[in-house]
């Protein structure tokens, strides 16, 4: 059948299964807009207050559903707001297509009005990019980018639509969407069989958990590898929920942040179990120091992860979920009664604490999990209280814990909270926001009211920018340059003028009061927390240090 480009596109998302699409339009994505017209009761459109905000809401979408998310922008400044929740997007392995327009191709390269070479911008944080200039090539770079996304490794793909692409015409031919099959081709024998080998001989094996294996929808055979090695498990911010956070085994996060257990744990462990992790500089501090006493073991979807920041003595190359499968018939029920007992002591002698009394974050967020019962949807931004939501919120399934964790896009929770309550109408999705968070994206709360959502934005204010006051307070003489925010912005004001709900605390009983009517309201709530600009997240690890070298506010003292 003979279609316009822009008909065709609107097809080929039907034919990928697309439901939703997150964007904001402008003259040169019209044509596209004009179809999605005609199918709204199709293709649901969010339209956002901003095009990061619809970049942040199809990660966000895509994060906690496991599918694409899809996002739509005009040409120039439209396509370059996408530019941020791409490279989130690819530091996390997220996989979305984003789909922009651009001038027509007789005006590409003359410096036209809104053009802009997208595809040059996002080369370096794309999986792949496209600009078709041929309606022909059309259908077949859409499928072909949709399928990028999803294979292997997963990541963010750019398709730029020059204007008069999205109207010219050319016969369109459904198709099956193609089956992506998972990354197995490097699995091989020889390297089941080492690892194998490597865990029979460990005496001491600790295992190191991440985003991975989330991705990989693992955890069901991540959890029968724990039992029969028998060995505790820390994870990385991306690995939330991989492994069961209230697991007796589970010891926590691992790094600058992570707990004294895991931290020592890992130290003291002569075979570390890396699944599906990068080895951040976050996590190694300092890589020359890091677990010296251990043998490394690293299963990876990604051979370029492979030595790249850290020398292992071995590794399987592929899908967690398949070379678990494969590893764990490998295995015999294995006994380190000893050894978890000595984790065990760490854990009980080095608890995660804060003050009995006040408004803090790790309280927050303690308060949160008892009253959502660990079954919310926790999105955050990044910080002070990304940290705390981190440590102190009980996640136990994967898919529950959204948070930017390669790039660190202050702005990106309330986005992405958008596109996990869209994409999960029956759950309680939550978004932690620091002050300073709030203030990049808060007009998607407008957006969020225009949707009916019933999310939560709490926001931790401190009225400063606090992960960056609490390194100028330790390692920078309390020299607070350009991180006071205590300027009289009212949140609760602001909120209700977007038309959504506001609250104002300062006490836990008023917290605890605002959160039970905000669990309970069928509107987007916005929970202003006020707490004391200096408190700190601990434990700590400082820059150059070693994880063994933890330390927390008693070491201080």
């Amino acid at each position: 059948m003979l279609l316009t480009g822009a008909e065709i596109v609107i097809e080929c998302l039907k034919e990928q299964g697309v439901d939703t699409v997150f964007g904001y339009p402008g003259g040169a994505i019209l044509n596209v807009y004009d179809e999605l017209y005609k199918h709204s009761d199709e293709i649901r459109h969010v339209l956002t207050s901003h095009e990061q905000g619809a970049s942040h809401a199809a990660d966000g979408y895509a994060r906690s559903t496991g599918k694409v998310g899809v996002c739509l922008a005009t040409s120039g400044p439209g396509a370059t707001n996408l530019v941020t929740g791409i490279a989130t997007a690819y530091m996390d392995s997220v996989p979305v297509v984003a789909i922009t327009c651009n001038v027509g191709v007789s005006l590409l390269g003359k410096d036209s009005f809104q053009e802009i070479d997208i595809a040059g911008i996002t080369t370096p944080i794309t999986k792949h990019n496209f600009i078709v200039k041929d309606v022909k090539d059309l259908a077949k770079t859409i499928r072909r980018a949709f399928k990028i996304a999803r294979k292997g490794r997963p990541g963010p793909v750019l398709v730029d639509i020059p204007k008069d692409v999205t109207a010219n015409k050319t016969e369109y031919k459904k198709e099956e969407v193609e089956i992506v099959p998972r990354f197995t081709k490097d699995i091989t024998p020889e390297s089941l069989e080492t690892a194998a080998a490597m865990i029979k001989k460990s005496k001491r094996p600790y295992i190191f958990v991440g985003g991975g294996a989330v991705i990989s929808e693992a955890s069901g055979e991540l959890a029968e590898f724990v039992r029969k090695v028998q060995a505790p498990v820390c994870d990385s911010l991306m690995g939330k929920g991989a492994f069961d956070g209230t697991d007796p085994l589970y010891t926590g996060m691992l790094g600058m942040h992570g707990t004294k257990t895991s931290n020592y744990g890992v130290s003291e462990c002569d075979l570390l179990i890396a699944i599906g992790v990068r080895f951040s500089d976050r996590v190694l501090g300092n890589a020359k120091k890091f677990a010296k006493q251990a043998k490394i073991l690293q299963l990876d979807i990604d051979p370029a992860e492979i030595n790249k920041n850290i020398v292992v003595n071995a590794s399987v190359i592929g899908d967690i979920k398949e070379i678990l499968t494969r590893l764990n018939p490998m295995l015999e029920q294995m006994n380190h009664e000893e050894w978890i007992s000595h984790i065990h002591e760490y854990q009980e002698k080095y608890p995660l604490s804060y003050p009995a009394e006040g408004l803090s974050g790790p309280y927050i967020i303690e308060e949160t999990y008892r009253q959502t019962k660990g079954g919310a949807v926790m999105v955050t931004e990044v910080g002070q209280h990304q940290m705390w939501a981190a440590q102190y919120y009980k996640y136990s399934k994967p898919r529950t814990f959204l948070s930017s964790g390669g790039l660190g896009t202050m702005g990106y929770g309330l986005g992405a909270a958008i596109g996990a309550q869209v994409a999960n109408p029956d759950k309680q999705v939550i978004n932690i926001a620091g002050d300073g968070c709030f203030r990049m994206n808060m007009n998607e709360i407008a957006t969020a009211v225009r949707q009916k959502l019933p999310l939560v934005e709490i926001i931790i204010n401190n009225h400063v920018l606090g992960m960056v006051r609490q390194w100028q307070t330790l390692f920078y003489d309390k020299h607070y340059s350009a991180t006071v925010l205590d300027d009289g912005v009212d949140f609760v004001k602001l909120a209700e003028a977007m038309g959504a709900t506001g609250y104002r605390v300062t006490s836990r009983e008023e917290f605890t009061q605002a959160l039970e009517k905000a669990l309970a309201d069928p509107m987007p709530v916005v929970i202003d927390c006020i707490i004391d600009s200096d408190d700190k997240v601990w434990p700590m690890v400082a820059p150059g240090a070693a994880i063994s070298e933890v330390f927390d506010n008693t070491d201080q003292k």
